[in-house]
């Protein structure tokens, strides 16, 4: 709007507000609670007041409705009017929203594949670690100018402050077992809640015995008693 492209700025605005609305629906079937839409400089972010445990599967049709929904849209557009501009936005967006990088869906969906391959505490780490390398890469790659560096210095901020709260976000994950009762089909025995993963209900062997999650989880939470 600054450089007086109005026509490129409200082509951008719908596309990423038909992106968001992909997310949106899939997340109102499956009665996630939304919290806002944010519009952020290079796209918009739904954010959701909802549990870390929901099933991975509903996460993922939440995420990947909303890149399928802007193909289908940018589709149609075009088919009616075919206009350059539109795919050239379109394929922009698509791009970098796909990329590994926090707070993005490629990010969102690294973690969920992480998830499904090994523990939940590892795979944020390793989803936080690959967006700094990836920043760094495009850093590396492509040439400075100033909408970028802003950009940069906006999902840098982000990346940095998901890895601060880190330990918050896992202890939140170990809360959430403790105080509710999720009905995870899949069983998994280990040997201490670092190992813990989404979608499963665990089983932890401690000193040769057996004990429950919320054996183990309310030594934790219970500051009367030893933290475990």
């Amino acid at each position: 709007m600054i450089t007086g492209n109005f026509k490129g700025f409200f082509i951008f605005t719908i596309i990423i507000l038909i992106h968001e609305l992909g997310h949106i629906l899939p997340a109102l079937y499956y009665k996630w609670n939304i919290e806002k839409v944010l519009l952020l400089p290079f796209g918009a972010l739904t954010l959701f007041h909802e549990k870390i445990n929901r099933p991975l599967k509903e996460e993922f049709i939440i995420l990947i409705s909303g890149p399928l929904i802007q193909i289908i849209f940018t589709y149609l557009i075009t088919q009616i009017h075919y206009n350059e501009d539109i795919i050239n936005y379109s394929n922009l967006i698509l791009f970098f929203n796909l990329l590994p990088i926090y707070p993005l869906d490629g990010s969102k969906l690294l973690n969920i594949i992480l998830n499904k391959i090994t523990t939940f505490k590892k795979s944020h780490l390793i989803t936080v670690y690959i967006s700094f390398l990836t920043i760094i890469l495009l850093i590396l790659k492509i040439k400075l100018n100033l909408i970028f560096l802003l950009i940069i210095v906006f999902v840098l901020m982000k990346v940095i402050e998901e890895l601060k709260n880190h330990n918050n976000l896992f202890n939140l994950f170990l809360l959430e077992r403790y105080t509710n009762n999720f009905n995870f089909k899949k069983r998994k025995t280990i040997n201490n809640i670092k190992q813990m993963k989404r979608d499963y209900k665990h089983i932890i062997k401690k000193d040769g015995k057996y004990h429950t999650e919320k054996e183990i989880l309310g030594k934790r939470f219970d500051f009367k008693k030893k933290i475990w």
